[in-house]
């Protein structure tokens, strides 16, 4: 719906004609027909005489989008993406339909190739994309999965404009940051606005641009939003500012000089903020908010306090607490596009998550993750937020413990996870701290701990079956050892013939055929058929695979038509004809990352029976415990057998 207090100018025809908004080329001559060419097929570039370019896509009204851009000032990691995703959620719950972008400054095409210690977690997505780690807040936050139109970096948008430039689109003309680079910006957010969710056109596209205010490496981001707000009009663009209220211990008072300084670099820049959110350990005192408002030209009521919650599963709820809602509704002028009956039930639904989450639980349970990049969580931040997920479903506390396996051997692997009641062992590339996860599954697998493999914990699983069961000592994989003569892992031919780092690598979601009857099975509410996201590079040899199941590994998850293993498992009970054929309570590994589609009110289920078996763990023989546990009706369907018979203690 077209905003009927939208400003004229500048006017409709002007954006991305080709035509400058001056009056001294009002009467510029018709483009000629390469820029009719252009326009036909979609791009209307601009004209090669004008210094204006904005390209508009086929369809776009101008008007029927707004926008949401979120700046950071003072430093990076203030939580952009977290505040920006409750945000959306919270104008998704009252029936709008959002988009959001994340806008890396990196000249990295996309983030598959960064260091978890560099950036956190690589998320990947439905069709293979490899982005930042705030794809997968907003997913979870929206419970709407994303695409290759929801991220963007630096280098990949350099790239598209090069590309452009040696096929002849620009006409000869030199192409600069301004108007080339922030109009590519525009562009990408015009036709994400057009795509919406996939289904229907956005009402709000939520931008998030990454790193600090004042960076050189995000500054023609925020020239282009600046451009943007221009082009569209009043009341088109509401801009957010998030900056930090340092409050140093030897004072103890917080301090607004620094969050002062930020917002006055931000305006420099030609960004006048209409909200103001403080991150700060402590709730924002009213005289520092007063003070931020005094110097930003924000009136006080769109200036809050955006301290540490005790989860990001709050923050909604606190947003609309603090009347934010309403006030970039008012901004963007969206109040008669609001669904109060769906924004009721919404509020219902994540409301008793919400309840779960922040209630008593008076059950705990010790989870070990044991990887090699323990020391940085956001390396494993999908992980976290799904055991978040089913601690909360299952009304139990999970208290995580984070091994690094480079500290870890057979001599101490005991030690190391005693009073532990479940194992997850995550994904990884590399040698670094093999060996001590393989020490990890040995001793989860002999001593009846629950036990979940992803990815590489997948590999190390079969590496470690193979050298303690089959007895292959030198049972590896080629990515550890390329010479290595027992490689039951390995770089199957067809990927090795596709060149490049990222080439070979298998990524987004896919089909998995699931064994009836099988854990897997039982997990997944007796589906034969599910799609999960990958993300790895070697697979199980199939040379090796009859020798595997004939030791009593069992491959419950199947590529639907290649010789792909895809999810391992012990059976819980040992089949009549081998008696002596090794089982587990709980042992399971996927080859996909599960982690990446936990949502807060759709658990992963591979999570989900990790955590009733570590609860079975810790409280199966605590009569007066199991009594109150086995009463939760959640708690019973995932401690059923895999029959579907209620297990005893």
């Amino acid at each position: 719906m077209p905003n009927a207090d939208a400003d004229p100018s500048p006017r409709p025809d002007l954006i991305g004609s080709g035509v400058s908004a001056s009056s001294d080329d009002a009467a510029s001559p018709p483009e000629d027909e390469s820029g009719d060419r252009l326009a036909s097929a979609g791009l209307q570039e601009s004209h090669r005489q004008s210094e204006y370019y904005s390209p508009v896509p086929d369809g776009y009204i101008r008007g029927r989008h707004r926008y949401v851009a979120v700046l950071g000032t003072v430093m990076s990691g203030l939580g952009k993406g977290i505040f920006s995703s409750s945000m959306a959620k919270v104008l998704k719950d009252k029936g709008l339909t959002v988009a959001p972008i994340k806008m890396e400054g990196y000249l990295n095409i996309d983030a598959g190739t960064l260091n978890p210690y560099r950036h956190g977690e690589v998320f990947v997505l439905d069709d293979g994309t490899e982005c930042d780690m705030d794809l997968g807040t907003y997913e979870r936050m929206l419970e709407q999965p994303l695409s290759k139109h929801n991220f963007t970096t630096s280098g990949r948008i350099f790239h598209e404009i090069l590309d452009r430039e040696r096929h002849g689109v620009y006409l000869g003309r030199d192409v600069q940051m301004i108007p080339h680079v922030t109009g590519e910006v525009k562009r990408k957010l015009r036709e994400l606005a057009l795509r919406g969710d996939g289904e229907r056109p956005a009402d709000v596209v939520f931008v998030e641009v990454g790193g600090t205010v004042g960076d050189y490496e995000n500054g023609f981001y925020i020239e282009a939003m600046r451009e943007l707000a221009f082009e569209e009009g009043p009341g088109s663009v509401c801009f957010v500012a998030l900056t930090y209220i340092i409050e140093p211990e030897a004072l103890g008072e917080q301090k607004s000089k620094a969050a002062q300084l930020g917002m006055k670099r931000l305006m420099e820049m030609g960004v006048q903020p209409h909200l103001i959110a403080c991150r700060a350990t402590n709730p924002v005192t009213p005289k520092v908010l007063e003070k931020i408002a005094m110097f930003s030209n924000v009136p006080k009521r769109r200036v809050f306090s955006m301290h540490d919650r005790q989860s990001i599963y709050t923050i909604p709820d606190d947003l609309r607490a603090d009347g934010l809602d309403r006030e970039i509704l008012s901004v963007l002028g969206l109040h008669d596009r609001v669904d109060i009956r769906h924004e009721d039930i919404s509020r219902q639904k994540w409301s008793g998550f919400v309840g779960k989450l922040t209630g008593e639980r008076p059950f705990e349970i010790e989870v070990g993750i044991t990887g090699k990049y323990a020391d940085l969580r956001d390396a494993y931040a999908s992980i976290d937020k799904a055991l978040e997920h089913c601690s909360a479903y299952f009304g139990v506390r999970a208290n995580l413990r984070w091994m690094e396996t480079t500290e870890i051997d057979r001599s101490n692997v005991e030690h190391a996870l005693s009073g532990i009641d479940a194992v997850i062992v995550p994904g990884g590339f590399g040698s670094r701290g093999v060996e001590g996860k393989i020490a990890c599954v040995s001793r989860c697998r002999t001593a009846g701990i629950p036990y979940l493999g992803i990815c590489l914990g997948f590999q190390v699983a079969v590496i470690e079956f193979a050298r303690s069961v089959l007895q292959l000592r030198e049972a590896s994989s080629t990515e550890f050892d390329p010479t290595c003569k027992q490689a039951v892992i390995s770089e199957l031919p067809d990927q090795k013939r596709i060149e490049g780092l990222g080439g070979t690598m298998r990524l987004g979601a896919q089909t998995v055929d699931i064994t009836p009857g099988s854990l897997a099975s039982f997990l997944h509410d007796q589906k034969t058929e599910i799609r999960e996201r990958f993300r790895h590079r070697y697979e199980v040899d199939p040379a090796f695979i009859e020798r595997l199941e004939a030791g009593g590994l069992v491959f419950s998850g199947r590529h639907p038509e290649q010789p792909i293993m895809q999810v391992l498992e012990l059976p819980s009970e040992a089949p009549p004809d081998r008696p002596d054929a090794p089982t587990h309570p709980y042992f399971i590994g996927a080859q996909f990352h599960p982690e990446l589609v936990s949502r807060p009110l759709t658990p992963q289920p591979m999570f989900m029976g990790l955590l009733a078996a570590a609860i079975r763990e810790r409280y199966g023989t605590d009569e007066e415990a199991w009594s109150r546990l086995s009463r939760n009706s959640a708690m019973r369907r995932w401690l059923n057998g895999r029959a579907g018979q209620q297990q005893t203690v």
